[in-house]
């Protein structure tokens, strides 16, 4: 049985996703439910990317894992100061360790607890995706929780040339290191959606784009709360720097009033490409292959920023 789905999963996702014999038989395969018992990697990489022109599903969903991978390892040893256990890194590409990174000295309790909720949640997120990825699961490459916060810190004008963004040395550091991502993920899953072909896991993307909103929601909300907003719109503007000529991103206030909701006139998130945010998470708005918090870039075919 395809470890990670229980048999009414699979079920439900066979009648939302078989459009055709070929899309039927392929997460029969995937859910080891012929005789065939082919591995994940194989099937859900198959006939994929000839049904559409782009990525396939299974590169998606890589492309997304590394995402995880950061988020996770960021919340994971702020939360703990530990970060993903051997078991749930290994996978295709180069591995890569983790540089930086500590538990965080908690002023609040309330804060403490949502760290420990949202690590859990991203915990979570990569057994997920590693699960319905099985044997074509990429490895967590190379992340730097170190270097990169300083050079993001200052790329918003929080920290003169220099000097070091700490983003583990106290609460209001991590909650500000946090809004680096939150935004980011939400983003990256809406952009990701039209590039998914199976039903049953853009659903499983739709849930995880959920929670996601749900911590950035919660991110921003304690920001303003405490009173970082100019910190926090610096953040929002050094991430619109990178990802394009676009006025994407949106800070926790605007005309001076809350803004928890980043959305258009519609009252509809906006969407990055995987390129716009490889921008981002690379920390350069050139067209490159790796830097910022993934020195030696991403794992997977999608790895390049726009």
């Amino acid at each position: 049985m395809f470890e990670g789905f229980s048999k009414a999963f699979v079920r439900e996702a066979i009648n939302r996703s078989a459009e055709n014999a070929v899309d039927r038989r392929r997460f029969l395969q995937v859910a080891g439910l012929t005789g065939a018992g082919v591995a994940g990697a194989s099937v859900l990489t198959a006939g994929t990317a000839s049904a559409q022109e782009g990525p396939s599903d299974a590169a998606v969903l890589n492309f997304a894992l590394n995402l995880e991978y950061l988020e996770a390892e960021f919340y994971l040893r702020a939360a703990t100061g530990e970060g993903l256990p051997g078991n749930q890194i290994d996978g295709t590409g180069h591995a890569g360790g983790v540089r930086g990174g500590r538990a965080v000295k908690f002023e609040t309790k309330q804060v403490r607890q949502y760290a420990q909720e949202i690590a859990h949640d991203e915990r979570a997120h990569v057994a997920f995706l590693r699960s319905a990825l099985g044997e074509a699961k990429v490895a967590r490459p190379e992340i730097n929780l170190d270097e990169a916060f300083t050079a993001a810190a200052q790329a918003a004008g929080l920290i003169k040339k220099g000097q070091k963004f700490d983003a583990f040395a106290n609460e209001n550091n991590f909650l500000l290191a946090a809004f680096v991502f939150e935004d980011v993920g939400v983003t990256a899953y809406k952009g990701a959606a039209p590039l998914i072909s199976n039903k049953a896991f853009l659903e499983a993307a739709a849930g995880i784009l959920a929670v996601e909103a749900y911590h950035a929601g919660l991110i921003r909300t304690v920001l303003l709360n405490k009173g970082l907003a100019e910190p926090a719109n610096a953040i929002s503007d050094a991430r619109d720097s990178l990802d394009g000529d676009e006025d994407l991103d949106q800070g926790i206030t605007r005309d001076g009033m809350a803004n928890i909701v980043p959305a258009d006139e519609n009252g509809i998130a906006f969407s990055r490409s995987p390129g716009q945010v490889l921008n981002i998470v690379y920390l350069t708005p050139e067209e490159a292959m790796k830097g910022g918090f993934f020195p030696n870039g991403v794992n997977g075919e999608v790895n390049t920023s726009a």
